[in-house]
């Protein structure tokens, strides 16, 4: 089992897989906050530009940690129908919490981006990077995104997801890659070394220094 050291470590190797997307000059886009971190080593190997998605799953109540659904920008709303149909939630129970999960989202966006417009991703090839895949909720909701804005191709990158969702995202993604699918999986942070929390804060500096990363690979380009 693959053991990474942290989410900088992760996002080196996850670039490391990823160099045969280099000349369809795409656009990364970081799930926050943990997979910006991972997102920023795909992008500056990539000399492609960063930008963040931003999505928020949708936790059973009472029990947050299991998700019925995600939410993402542009009114994206992705559920999960086998845990639905378990727990025996209604339309009214799901508004409750996507009301709720609405508000932390529109924060995150204005927090983020500063007042920024969203990178432009129509008719690009677009990968989306996160540090780890569990239930999919969230990864899908980001597919779906990056659809609606109108990329070309849709590429999920992670350094570890469970086979069960990385099967299951193929439906949404034009490719899904994973350098590991575990067999046996708990948790994303399993398979971390260090998996601390990443704070808003990084997430916004690792942003606005994206521009200088891009920079430094285009000159770093050998001419054609």
């Amino acid at each position: 089992m693959m053991t990474f050291a942290h989410r900088t470590d992760a996002g080196h190797r996850l670039a490391q897989r990823l160099t045969f997307l280099h000349d369809a000059e795409p656009v990364v886009l970081g799930l926050p906050r943990g997979g910006v971190v991972v997102a920023v080593e795909v992008a500056r190997a990539l000399g492609a530009p960063l930008d963040v998605l931003v999505v928020r799953k949708l936790g059973v109540p009472g029990q947050s940690e299991v998700a019925m659904g995600a939410i993402g920008e542009q009114d994206v709303r992705v559920l999960n129908d086998d845990v639905l149909a378990m727990t025996g939630l209604g339309e009214h129970d799901i508004a409750v919490v996507e009301d709720h999960e609405r508000i932390e989202l529109d924060r995150r966006v204005r927090r983020y981006r500063g007042g920024r417009p969203p990178e432009s991703i129509a008719d690009r090839t677009v990968v989306i990077v996160d540090d780890g895949i569990a239930t999919g909720a969230t990864a899908r909701a980001a597919c779906e995104i990056a659809r609606a804005r109108g990329a070309a191709r849709v590429v999920l990158a992670v350094p570890v997801a469970s086979p069960d969702s990385a099967a299951e995202l193929r439906r949404v993604a034009d490719e899904v890659i994973s350098l590991e699918t575990p067999s046996s999986f708990f948790a994303v942070g399993e398979f971390y070394a260090d998996f601390r929390q990443t704070s808003d804060e990084e997430v916004v500096a690792l942003l606005e220094g994206s521009g200088h990363i891009l920079e430094a690979a285009h000159r770093e380009r050998p001419a054609a």
